[in-house]
């Protein structure tokens, strides 16, 4: 995907992408490449599979979120700073927390931040289930890209979320995930509220948001440790 597609495509799902945007999402792929010689970030380089696969595909977040309505939003396991950092770029409205269990990725992170002059966003070293439990109703949008089992991700995000507000977990195909999932996001205090399968553009690969709403405050044994929840997971959640 040439940035000329990526401009036409993000039109397409009412992105309009300035010059400045596009000048920092260059940007941001050259810091990329740079800092994936040092620390493993991501297998995609090549500049037109990082541009669909990377900077379009964080941005169909917008297929099930109004990110113009959102003021603060937390992205879980943000890794190499997708969606992350390709939202901020984007819609500098809102203000993000980016969270990584990793030191040396956040250090990547922080300093992406400073070299595009972002304002309104940080980087935090944290375990996703520690952060939770310290950030209780915090956030209009909890966000995680291919990260964890759906029943694991929605336990680290839910409490975080504010009561009608929202978490989306972006994965590739998630149909069983899904089913499995429901009996724990009820005892979340949530339901999955909408359910968002498309292709990517070109490549026309598979993609699924799995759009969670927060009906009221979760129980405040949630998140459980990890230890916890993988023993539980074994056994379905039953």
């Amino acid at each position: 995907m040439t940035d000329k597609i990526l401009i036409e495509e993000l039109k397409k799902i009412g992105i309009l992408l300035t010059k400045e945007q596009l000048d920092k999402l260059n940007k941001f792929y050259d810091l990329l490449i740079d800092w994936n010689k040092k620390i493993n970030l991501t297998r995609i380089t090549e500049k037109n599979e990082v541009n669909l696969k990377h900077f379009y595909d964080s941005l169909t977040l917008i297929k099930t979120i109004d990110l113009e309505k959102i003021s603060t939003m937390c992205d879980l396991g943000s890794g190499a700073g997708f969606p992350g950092i390709v939202i901020k770029i984007c819609f500098p409205n809102i203000n993000i927390t980016l969270i990584d269990s990793l030191n040396k990725r956040v250090t990547y992170l922080n300093e992406i931040i400073k070299e595009l002059d972002l304002e309104g966003i940080i980087a935090i070293h944290e375990r996703a289930e520690e952060y939770s439990k310290e950030n209780i109703e915090k956030y209009d949008l909890v966000t995680a890209r291919a990260v964890s089992d759906l029943r694991i991700i929605s336990e680290m995000a839910m409490p975080m979320v504010k009561i009608n507000g929202n978490f989306v977990a972006m994965k590739a195909n998630a149909d069983e995930e899904i089913e499995k999932s429901k009996n724990l996001i009820g005892k979340l205090d949530s339901i999955i509220e909408e359910i968002v399968i498309f292709e990517l553009p070109v490549e026309n690969s598979k993609r699924t948001l799995i759009k969670l709403k927060k009906l009221a405050k979760t129980n405040g044994k949630f998140p459980r440790s990890m230890d916890k929840i993988k023993k539980e997971l074994k056994n379905n959640y039953e």
